[in-house]
Parts: structure tokens; sequence; C-alpha cells
């Protein structure tokens, strides 16, 4: 959904028109609210903030399904190497640092 000139309110404004604005979103808008002349807060409909979390949950577990499936390419292909002697180079490394 793009946001049109109309949707970018400032916050004096909204404070003093935010039933209107509640149901404008309630209807499908989204408003940007400004202060000082700079984006602040964005106001959306209850059911689309949870269908964006919903998303972004999802988005997480495309992202633990990829780098589970490249550490299990990694086994198959030889590439491991004992966890106490991983864990004990980062610790050297860090030390270092």
């Amino acid at each position: 959904m793009t946001i049109s000139a109309s949707d970018v309110i400032p916050l004096s404004q909204a404070g003093a028109n935010f039933s209107e604005l509640a149901e404008d979103v309630k209807g499908g808008a989204e408003k940007l609210i400004t202060k000082n002349g700079e984006a602040y807060i964005a106001i959306i409909d209850a059911k689309r903030l949870d269908y964006y979390h919903q998303l972004e949950r999802e988005r997480i577990h495309l992202l633990l399904i990829n780098e589970a499936s490249k550490g299990l390419d990694d086994v198959a292909a030889g590439r491991t190497q004992d966890a106490r002697a991983a864990l004990s180079a980062i610790k050297k490394r860090r030390a270092s640092r």
C-alpha cells in the first residue's frame, strides 16, 4: 500500500483528530505521523499489524530452515569440526583482541 500526502499528518493534528484517523485506518488506510517534520510513528489496523508479525515470524522460520540446510550440507561434505575445539579457538581469538 502506498502512502499519499493526505496520509502524512503532523503529531499536533493527529491528536486533535484521533477518532477520525482511527476510522480511516480501520477502513484500510495507513497513517504516518510526523514530529518536527520527520516520520515519527505509523498508525495501522490491528489485524494488519498481526499479519505483519506473522510474515516476520515466517521469514525467520525460513531463514532458520535455510541455515539448517547449509549445516546439513556441510556435514554431508565433511566440513565439520569438534565443537569444543571450535569454541576454544573462538575464545582465543577474542582474548587476543
